[in-house]
């Protein structure tokens, strides 16, 4: 019997308040990408296991919830929607060289440990923008993050950037054997830097190559860490992963949102398709990021389109959980109207809610019972989102009830 009532490890029924919390940001969060300019697509819940496979870098196969359909063909769960989003730019857009902006709301699925406590189904919204390599569509992705931030409520947040070109282009010069550069990538992406020391000083590095990669996890901070890291190495790969950073952020200046933007050069990603700048938004009360995202220029070449693109997407479970814990309410009224009635007055309370209802108004239709006093539905009301009761006592008696005060009031039909 347990199993027909609660739900299996890793997902959970959202109901009540809180989905109606959740409903009000995937809103906002929606009104933003439009005001930028961007178009909904949806894709579907599961795909091809090609579409997640491991030339992409994405999600390990170990994480996926892989089944079979009935030709045998193996297909997926998506676990993350920019390869959905990536492969269905390629099929519908192959043609299109200019800007494309898509946003998405919608489920993802990621067979992880329980140990980790994560959600195994999250709801996910984001937005890719195709077709456009510049630092200016970076800056664009970054302000979009600010203002979703903003607009769910939060003001004390970070946006953490870092450029998978910097260390890319350090590892690739020292020649690192890809055992030591997983475990460096490790050790860097929880920021230890004297194993980081550690373990460089076994690789016969030059001196200044050593320097700069040991001194990768301290590098994060304010704009001026990037004249530091530039400092550290003269590998042109490097620097110009460096000047894109700068770049984007006088941008970022521009529209007012630099106090939110804070660079981590030793900011690494599990997803392999990355190839440019990545980020995180992080606040107090969860430990999770809400927002990750980043350039992938090589990602729809792998479904038959040569375009840049970067994206981000939206943890909404994670946002619900900063703004709980640090006690943010959201502007949500209660405006359901409860029209209760006793059974030989129903004609009259179908033409009074039908009434309502054409003008905008939500309306729930309750007989009242015999056995029930009026006090129950009050008490009901409130544990149902109700503002109010309209109370049909008689044809000619009408009781206006607001739950949120008790007042009581006669109204006139």
């Amino acid at each position: 019997m347990d199993r027909l009532i609660h739900t299996p490890e890793g997902v959970r029924d959202v109901y009540n308040q809180e989905c109606t919390k959740k409903l009000y940001l995937e809103n906002q969060i929606e009104q933003v990408f439009h005001a930028f300019g961007y178009q909904d697509i949806e894709t579907p819940t599961f795909e091809f296991f090609d579409v997640f496979g491991r030339e992409v870098g994405t999600t390990p196969s170990r994480e996926l919830y892989k089944f079979f359909d009935r030709d045998g063909n193996t297909l997926v769960l998506r676990p993350d929607f920019t390869p959905s989003i990536a492969r269905a730019a390629s099929m519908y857009f192959m043609e299109e060289t200019m800007p494309i902006r898509l946003c998405y709301r919608g489920s993802s699925f990621v067979n992880s440990s329980s140990y980790q406590g994560r959600l195994k189904e999250s709801t996910q919204m984001g937005v890719e923008l195709l077709n456009d390599d510049s630092a200016m569509a970076d800056a664009e992705i970054i302000a979009m993050t600010v203002k979703v931030m903003l607009d769910a409520g939060l003001t004390d947040f970070q946006i953490s950037i870092g450029h998978v070109g910097f260390f890319q282009a350090l590892a690739e010069e020292a020649a690192l054997a890809e055992d030591v550069l997983n475990e460096l990538k490790e050790l860097i992406s929880i920021k230890n830097h004297f194993g980081a020391e550690e373990l460089l000083a076994k690789q016969n590095l030059r001196s200044d190559l050593f320097e700069a990669l040991r001194d990768v996890p301290q590098l994060f901070g304010n704009a001026e860490i990037l004249e530091k890291a530039k400092g550290l190495t003269r590998n042109p790969a490097a620097r110009e992963a460096l000047d894109r950073l700068a770049t984007i952020y006088e941008i970022v200046k521009d529209y007012g949102y630099e106090k939110y933007v804070f660079f981590d050069l030793g900011l690494l990603s599990k997803f392999h398709y990355y190839t440019g700048i990545i980020f995180q938004a992080y606040t107090y009360g969860t430990g999770e990021p809400i927002v990750k995202g980043g350039r992938y220029d090589a990602l729809l070449q792998h479904f038959g389109k040569k375009a840049p693109a970067i994206g981000f997407c939206t943890v909404m479970e994670s946002l619900m959980n900063a703004l709980e814990r640090q006690k943010i309410s959201l502007p949500i009224a209660n405006t359901k109207t409860m029209l209760l009635y006793p059974d030989f007055l129903q004609p009259l309370a179908v033409k009074l809610a039908n009434e309502h209802r054409s003008k905008g108004m939500d309306v729930a239709l309750v007989c009242f019972a015999r056995d029930k006093v009026l006090a129950d539905y009050e008490e009901y009301g409130r544990k149902n989102q109700f503002g109010g009761i309209v109370y049909i006592q008689k044809s000619d008696s009408v009781l206006a009830i607001d739950l949120s005060t008790g007042e009581v009031q006669p109204v006139e039909l």
